[in-house]
């Protein structure tokens, strides 16, 4: 799920530049979400459908696949991407806790890196509780806080200098804790929860273009509010100045991620 403040490039630069860090994580999802052949999933929250696309080769032809998301940008583009392993798969624009899905639709909701942007966390996963089938799984994924996440705190260093009015929105990213998800999934009807960190140490394309083609991908708007294009420029460099110590030979960087992976039962 996107950030509000998109570049006009919108949604298709977000497919390509969140890409490398999202994609490591989708496996250890849906390994949590226990998906297989002929399982009928909701990627929840679906964005450009990084998740469903990987849940439709573990459900295959005789699975479905469903996706919402409140953007329709984001729906847009997840339905051009949509993978052909699964035919039954679509995406809907639609906010998570009014979802167009009758009761018990489905064995497995997931929801990779949505939760935290939820204004109200209980009623989005109440309604994931009412279209999850009983002994249906739940599975998600949100950012550790970001002083352990070097990247993402390079790219807050670089918008509390360049457009500090993004911050309240930045940090609505790395809010979410493990007891405000368990709570939240007890209340909502889920049981057996449970949660663990996963990291994973993920390689990002040569930050002389990547760090201002991220930033402008998510911040862009409110970047070049405050200060035009130079704005826009000037962060990138910040965000490569302060990794500048694990920047490769090549240009590349290698840096950790680190979620916490929530899991439930309906």
């Amino acid at each position: 799920m996107g950030q509000i403040h998109r570049s006009t490039e919108g949604p298709e630069a977000y497919e390509t530049h969140s890409a490398p860090i999202m994609r490591p994580f989708v496996a250890e999802l849906l390994s949590a979400a226990g998906l297989g052949p002929g399982d009928h999933v909701l990627d929840l929250a679906c964005g450009t459908g990084f998740a469903a696309r990987a849940a439709a080769a573990l459900v295959g032809p005789t699975g479905r696949v469903r996706g919402a998301d409140i953007d329709e940008g984001m729906v847009r583009v997840a339905r051009a991407h949509r993978s052909p392993r699964c035919p039954d798969t679509d995406f809907t624009a639609a906010p998570a806790d009014r979802l167009p899905y009758a009761a018990a639709t489905f064995d497995a909701v997931v929801c990779q890196q949505g939760a935290q942007l939820f204004p109200d966390l209980t009623a989005a996963l109440a309604e994931a509780a009412r279209v999850t089938r009983p002994g249906g799984r739940f599975a998600a994924t949100v950012w550790a806080p970001v002083d352990r996440l070097p990247y993402f705190l390079a790219e807050q260093r670089a918008l509390e200098k360049y457009a500090p009015d993004a911050l309240p929105y930045l940090a609505r990213a790395y809010a979410r804790t493990a007891d405000q998800l368990t709570t939240a999934l007890y209340t909502a009807g889920y049981r057996d929860t449970a949660h663990r960190e996963v990291t994973f140490d993920v390689t990002l394309p040569p930050l002389d273009r990547y760090a201002r083609e991220h930033l402008d991908t998510l911040w862009g708007g409110m970047l070049r509010e405050a200060g035009g294009e130079e704005a826009v420029t000037r962060a990138g460099e910040l965000v490569r100045e302060q990794l500048a110590d694990r920047i490769a030979p090549d240009g590349t960087v290698t840096v950790p991620f680190t979620s916490l992976l929530v899991t439930a039962t309906r």
